[in-house]
């Protein structure tokens, strides 16, 4: 049984619901049991990711997660917070991939207005949400493939 963490970002809850849609979506079609996390924004992701890949490690993988999904959407505003938060969560979440061999998959949005992100979560349009889900569950056999299958 595959076991994901999707952690969400609820900043902006219409986008936030879509993305959520469409990554439950891909999930069910591939049989995953799934936990879900609310945060108040992207900044927040990567340190609860950091938080269950821990607690795993500290219950000798008890309740560990075979990925993660970070959903939620940051648009640039008139001041440089924008380009922190975007960074800053991307770069945190690559060193976790990286650095604990753990499947992410990053679905934090990064747009210039609201329409771009609408369409972005849209399941009828590019559906983010569920193309995150699918790049993790991939993630998800490369890893096992490596006989990672505990963090």
């Amino acid at each position: 049984m595959t076991k994901v963490l999707i952690v969400e970002a609820r900043f902006y809850p219409e986008v936030a619901d879509e993305l959520l849609a469409g990554a439950m979506g891909a999930l069910r079609e591939g049989g995953v049991v799934c936990d879900r996390i609310s945060v108040p924004g992207a900044f927040e992701i990567p340190a609860v990711i950091a938080m269950a890949v821990r607690a795993a490690k500290n219950r000798d993988n008890q309740g560990a997660y075979d990925g993660f999904l970070a959903l939620g959407c940051v648009i640039r505003g008139e001041t440089s917070h924008y380009d922190y938060v975007c960074a800053e969560s991307a770069r945190k979440l690559q060193d976790l991939a990286c650095d604990h061999a753990v499947a992410v998959g990053y679905g934090i949005l990064t747009c210039e207005t609201m329409a771009q992100a609408q369409a972005r979560a849209d399941r009828d349009g590019h559906n983010k949400g569920g193309a995150v889900a699918e790049a993790c569950l991939r993630m998800i056999e490369i890893r096992r493939g490596f006989g990672l299958a505990d963090q």
